[in-house]
Parts: C-alpha cells; sequence; structure tokens
C-alpha cells in the first residue's frame, strides 16, 4: 500500500492506492485561510499537522489493514508558501501563502535585477516565497532574525512526519531561488536577499527518498517501520505524475477556477518574458512549462451570477453545435492575467456588444475569451521551443461539450477527455511514494488514463476562430490603460 497526502490550501486530502495503482480510500480534512489585512493570506502550521492526524485517524478507522501495510508516502501541497522556523523547529509567525500579495514592490525589485530571470527562468512573482522574506526582514525584523530554516508547506508537514528539513525541485522551483537548470539553491540569488544556504532545506528528487516516518507517529497508526517519505511534488506537478504527464510533448490543460496548460518537456526552456513558468517537474532530468490563467471557470460563474442562473444551465443554453464566435468578444482579465501579460492591474472587458447581443451570445463570448487566454498560453509555450500535439482535459469546465469542442478548434489540437476517476495531486502523490519505496520504474507506474472520448478542432470554424483571436489579441493593449 501507498498513501498519498495533499496539502490543499483548504483542505488536506489522503490516498491509499495498492501496488496496483487502485484506489483503495480517501479521507479529507479542511482547513481554512485568515486574512489579517487586505491582500494577506496565512496559514498556521500547527493546523496542517493537525489536519494530517484527522486524515489518518479516518483511514484507521475505515482501513487499518491496508493503512498497516503502507510501504511509502508522497508529499503534495500548495505552493510557494514561506514557512519560517527557528533552530528548535518551532514555527515562528504564519505561514505567508501563494495567494499572498503584500510582497510586491519586494517582489518588482527583485524581479528588475536581472539575476533572477537569467538563473531561475521565471519572473519573480508577488506570490512566490523570496520576496514575502524579503518584506519580513523589512517589516518584522526579530521574526528574520530567528529563522533557521525556510520550509515550503508540504515540507513542514515532511519535517513533522520524519525530523528530516528537506524539499524537492518542482517545490523548490516556486521560491525564487532556485537555479531551475542546475536543479541546486542558487547562492547568488539567495545573497541578493540576505539569505544563507543553511537556511535552506537540502534538495532530493520528488521520486527519491526524502526520509522516513517517525517510529512513534507509525506505531500511532498501526503502521510498520521504515516507511519512505518520498519527495514530492509541488501541486501542479503532482497532478502531473497522477495524469502521466511526463514525457516531453505530452500536456493538460486544466479548466479549473483558474486555468493552466501544463506541458511536459525533457529539457530546460524558459521564457520568463511572456510570464510562463518553467520548474522542475518532480522526476529527475525533466522539466515543465505552464502558461496560467488566473479566471478560467471564475469567469463563467461570474456571468453566471449576475445572470441570476447556474453556469451549467448557461453552457446547456448553447446546445451541442459549435458555432463561428460572434461579435462579442470577452477577456476574462477579471482578476488581473498572469499569462502572458504578468499583469495583476487589469481588468476584464466585453466588446462588441450589439442589440442582438443576448444571453448565449455572451456565453459563448466568455467561453471564448477563455479559449483565447489558453491560446495565448499555447503561443508563449511555442516561442519557448515546446510544441504539443494534443491535450487532455481536467477540471470542471471539462464537463461542458461545447466548452471542449472550442478549445480544440481554438488550439487546433485534439482534445482528450480521460474515464473517470481522480488523478489529481493525492494521487500522483501517491504514485512518488510508491516509486520511492520500491525503486520502481516511473515510466512502468506514471501511464496516462484511458481516453474515454477525443475533441478534435473542427476544421470548418478554424478560420472563423484565428479570425476572433487576432481580434482578442488586439484588445489588451485597447484597454489596458483603460481599466486601471
Amino acid at each position: 500500500m501507498y498513501l498519498g497526502l495533499d496539502l490543499g490550501t483548504s483542505a488536506l486530502k489522503g490516498m491509499l492506492i495498492d501496488a496496483g495503482q487502485n484506489v483503495i480510500a480517501t479521507a479529507g480534512a479542511p482547513l481554512t485561510v485568515s486574512r489579517p489585512n487586505d491582500g494577506w493570506s496565512e496559514q498556521d502550521p500547527a493546523h496542517w499537522a493537525i489536519a494530517c492526524e484527522t486524515v489518518l485517524d479516518a483511514l484507521k478507522a475505515s482501513h487499518p489493514v491496508e493503512l498497516s501495510a503502507v510501504k511509502g508516502i508522497g508529499l503534495s501541497g500548495h505552493m510557494h508558501g514561506a514557512t519560517l522556523i527557528d533552530r528548535a523547529d518551532r514555527v515562528i509567525r504564519p505561514c505567508i501563502l501563494w495567494n499572498d500579495t503584500r510582497a510586491h514592490r519586494e517582489a518588482k525589485e527583485l524581479d528588475d535585477n536581472p539575476l533572477f530571470r537569467q538563473i531561475t527562468g521565471n519572473i519573480v512573482f508577488p506570490g512566490f516565497t523570496a520576496p514575502k522574506l524579503v518584506w519580513v526582514e523589512r517589516n518584522e525584523p526579530d521574526n528574520f532574525a530567528r529563522v533557521a530554516k525556510v520550509l515550503l508547506p508540504k515540507d513542514y508537514l515532511r519535517l513533522w512526519l520524519t525530523g528530516e528539513h528537506m524539499s524537492e525541485m518542482s517545490d523548490s522551483a516556486g521560491t525564487a531561488w532556485l537555479d531551475t537548470g542546475a536543479r541546486s539553491w542558487s547562492p547568488e540569488l539567495l545573497d541578493v536577499t540576505n539569505m544563507r544556504r543553511d537556511q535552506m532545506p537540502e534538495l532530493v528528487e520528488g521520486s527519491q527518498v526524502g526520509g522516513t516516518m517517525h517510529p512513534a507517529l507509525a506505531a500511532r497508526w498501526g503502521m510498520g517501520s521504515n516507511i519512505v517519505v518520498a519527495g514530492g511534488a509541488g501541486d501542479n506537478a503532482a497532478s502531473a505524475i497522477g495524469m502521466g504527464t511526463i514525457a516531453a510533448g505530452s500536456a493538460f490543460v486544466s479548466l479549473g477556477t483558474s486555468g493552466v496548460l501544463f506541458a511536459a518537456n525533457d529539457a530546460y526552456l524558459p521564457n520568463a518574458a511572456s510570464a510562463v513558468h518553467t520548474f522542475c517537474h518532480a522526476l529527475p532530468e525533466t522539466w515543465h512549462q505552464m502558461g496560467v490563467i488566473l479566471s478560467a471557470t471564475d469567469s463563467l460563474n461570474w456571468l453566471a451570477g449576475v445572470a441570476g442562473v447556474d453556469a451549467g444551465a448557461l453552457t446547456g443554453e448553447l446546445g451541442d453545435t459549435l458555432l463561428a464566435p460572434g461579435n462579442p468578444t470577452f477577456l476574462p482579465y477579471i482578476s488581473g492575467e498572469r499569462t502572458p501579460h504578468n499583469d495583476a492591474a487589469i481588468r476584464g472587458a466585453f466588446s462588441g456588444l450589439g442589440h442582438d447581443s443576448d444571453r448565449p451570445a455572451l456565453t459563448r463570448a466568455v467561453l471564448e475569451g477563455v479559449c483565447f487566454a489558453f491560446r495565448d498560453c499555447l503561443e508563449a509555450l511555442r516561442i519557448a521551443g515546446t510544441e504539443i500535439s494534443r491535450v487532455t482535459a481536467i477540471g470542471g469546465g471539462s464537463r461542458s461539450d461545447y466548452w471542449l469542442k472550442a478549445m480544440a478548434t481554438t488550439l487546433g489540437l485534439p482534445v482528450d477527455v480521460p474515464r473517470s476517476g481522480d488523478f489529481g495531486a493525492a494521487f500522483g502523490a501517491a504514485r512518488l511514494g510508491l516509486i520511492a519505496a520500491e525503486n520502481a520504474d516511473p515510466s512502468d507506474v506514471c501511464i496516462a488514463p484511458a481516453t474515454a472520448r477525443t475533441f478534435e478542432p473542427e476544421q470548418s470554424l478554424s478560420g472563423a476562430f484565428d479570425a476572433a483571436y487576432q481580434r482578442y489579441v488586439k484588445l489588451y493593449p485597447a484597454i489596458k490603460g483603460a481599466t486601471q
């Protein structure tokens, strides 16, 4: 048996799988976010340990025999969080989370230093870890002086489980301290932020052993001895492991609240200028790129709220036949945008509205606008040298056939829909636990799920969608100064 633990922002999820990668049991525990000031987002790391206890208690209650047979544990978690630890392994202050924007000035200062993009291959975003430590130094100097280690959220769970100060490359690539090509901490970038190498955890690959579970904790839940804890992965890389997105050219598009176009690479191909994330993957000698849009299904949910109906009712009005884009164009920047603009201040807009712009026309414009934002991501990845031949669609938006037809036609790529099942970050973490415990070949373990359906681009509409995309591209510079 193998256990995946995925530390999300709103919940911690545990998943037990067997040697055949069948899901045996799952359990979860909720988490809350504290927002003591505008733009702040924090969690108490002690709550993560409590949530882990709750999950393990539930699994022991429901599947004691299976839990006792666990040989490997994999960890996944939300990225970029600054968890500050003193010399006695005590938490100094609440963890500053990925969606905390207090360090936006510090992030710009670091990004203005060309060393950061040169070494990390990425823009320094406000949510990254390094600018948060600069903020702490300036605003909480006593806390900064006590910092013995900076841990990412899932790696605090590792400390609790194993006593080890350790991380892996996929998560650490989101700190703005990692030399992403060399897969090691950068002394130059640490020095710029007045940090030291000894304040960083040791690094292993995500599929390698990253500690063993404390015997006392294992005994508490009736588990055996020498349980391996794998290096693990950041949440997106863990989801890719769960989806089997590990070979160059394989990719998935996630239509969740936000959107991600994730592509695996066997070479380091940065493109920071287009706000593409270029991070290490969770397996040795692999990297990945992500184009990120901030409002995918969130855009449709916004329209549903304005219309006073649920999102499913809006897409249901469109029927099954894909139509050419009409006059209305929607820019899905209701929370700003990441790729390719890196513009937190830009806001969304409708263009081309007329007397005939009824509710279905607006719904189509929203779905198309999100597809065009993903086309932006695809073009940014292509500029970096990443070619994608097809994508697998996941997330809540993938339940809309109309949206997937529009996505395939906009991207000019087949869009696969996997068979039903849970292939997310907890499953990916469990796979990493299996690989580390058994020294297994990742290519034998990380197999893509079977495809249930495929949506091909509708060639008769490709020209119309291309023309609408070109209209969309022209709108960002036109409205940039008007919406800020």
